[in-house]
């Protein structure tokens, strides 16, 4: 049993004790989760991928994110905030993503209240909630790892002004540490030193 802190993985690297239970993890540690991601169609699909993530696996979105990717245009802000009803209806049948009406209301509303910002906007309102980096300690353990801090918050609290839905501050927290905003990986961790 692990004690929370980083564990071998197959090629004996120390890895985030979360990302050596599939491959799919793995490959999703070590190659995206905390790097920086910047535009604002890659941060519509990540807050999207989050929010459809919330009381389900990351697990379950990750090996299924390539058919979000078919359904949604590729998470095109302006292409989905011109999807119609038929497009919705379509979306509440495709076995390829998580058929939940709420989420995927959300996620249209969420593309239509974005389409009216200018370019840039969205990249730069997310990235101005990132905390300095000096004032956050490293995680040693799991344990160490919030899933709530101050500035997802903010961020949240930002983002449902603008008229974004199902962005609440765990989702906000969890979309940083996707995103790269805040470095989550354990201090022993191999992404920490190669990030």
């Amino acid at each position: 049993m692990s004690d929370g802190t980083a564990l071998a993985g197959p090629d004996g690297a120390l890895r985030c004790p979360w990302a050596l239970s599939t491959p799919d993890y793995v490959t999703y540690h070590d190659e995206e989760w905390g790097r920086p991601v910047h535009g604002d169609d890659a941060l519509f699909e990540r807050l999207s991928l989050e929010a459809f993530q919330s009381g389900l696996s990351w697990i379950t979105i990750l090996r299924r994110r390539p058919g979000f990717r078919a359904a949604f245009a590729d998470f095109k802000i302006a292409t989905v905030a011109g999807f119609t009803d038929a497009d919705r209806d379509r979306l509440l049948t495709d076995a390829r993503i998580i058929r939940n009406r709420a989420k995927i209301d959300a996620t249209l509303a969420n593309a239509r209240a974005l389409a009216d910002w200018a370019p840039g906007e969205l990249d730069a309102l997310i990235w101005s909630h990132a905390p300095d980096p000096a004032t956050r300690p490293v995680p040693k353990t799991i344990a160490d790892v919030p899933a709530v801090t101050p500035e997802s918050t903010a961020l949240s609290k930002a983002l449902k002004k603008r008229g974004l839905r199902f962005v609440g501050p765990t989702t906000a927290y969890a979309l940083m540490q996707a995103c790269g905003l805040v470095d989550d990986h354990l201090v022993d961790c191999l992404a920490r030193r190669i990030g």
